[in-house]
């Protein structure tokens, strides 16, 4: 079966919200800004010392964690963002990171288990919210060692089989994919892992 690739998934309609209405005052020197063409749009600009306010996605990275014939999945927490609903492990890329290490990152913080990153299956723009844009990058990875448990913003994880139907899934970008897993595989991306910040990884999951 032919598996044609979903970019794009909205919660409300994004277009023309540029994420700048509600910016007054420069976070460089507190001086109250202008609007101002930059960049082929107008953006809040300082008059005093003269920095542009550039809104963009937040980039982010799930991981589909494999060991045989499962998946593993969390619960979010209490609190956080789609409480209660299941995800895979991930989440936001910090800026002295690459996105592979961000994914190892946020694996250990939130499973507390050691991974390989073996192939990029999908990457999605995401409108979730007014306030909240994310470009997210889907991997699949294989468990080094660790014992899964739960942490960060999971409170519960379980594995489940590839044929089990899904528990109620907090984003719909994760649902695609485990649903199209087979024939997004076919058509992945290998990663060179060489290439990755390993002082940094080394610095963040042991």
């Amino acid at each position: 079966m032919e598996i044609k690739r979903r970019h794009v998934w909205k919660s409300y309609d994004w277009h023309g919200n540029d994420g700048l209405q509600n910016l007054n005052y420069c976070p460089a020197c507190g001086t109250k800004c202008e609007q101002a063409f930059q960049g082929g749009r107008d953006r809040p600009v300082c008059p005093a010392c003269g920095f542009v306010y550039y809104k963009n996605p937040y980039p982010g990275v799930v991981v589909i964690i494999q060991d045989r014939d499962k998946i593993l999945l969390g619960k979010r927490a209490e609190g956080s963002f789609q409480s209660g609903k299941w995800c895979l492990p991930g989440g936001f890329i910090e800026y002295d990171e690459d996105f592979l290490t961000s994914a190892i990152r946020e694996v250990k913080e939130e499973t507390n288990l050691e991974i390989e990153i073996q192939s990029i299956l999908n990457v999605s723009s995401i409108f979730h919210s007014p306030e909240l844009h994310t470009l997210v990058v889907t991997l699949v990875a294989r468990v080094v060692e660790g014992v899964p448990r739960p942490g960060d913003d999971l409170d519960e994880l379980r594995w489940f089989s590839y044929n089990d139907r899904l528990p109620e899934m907090a984003f719909p970008a994760d649902e695609y994919v485990l649903e199209n897993y087979d024939g997004l595989k076919r058509i992945s991306l290998p990663v060179n892992t060489s290439i990755t910040s390993e002082q940094g990884v080394e610095q963040k999951i042991t």
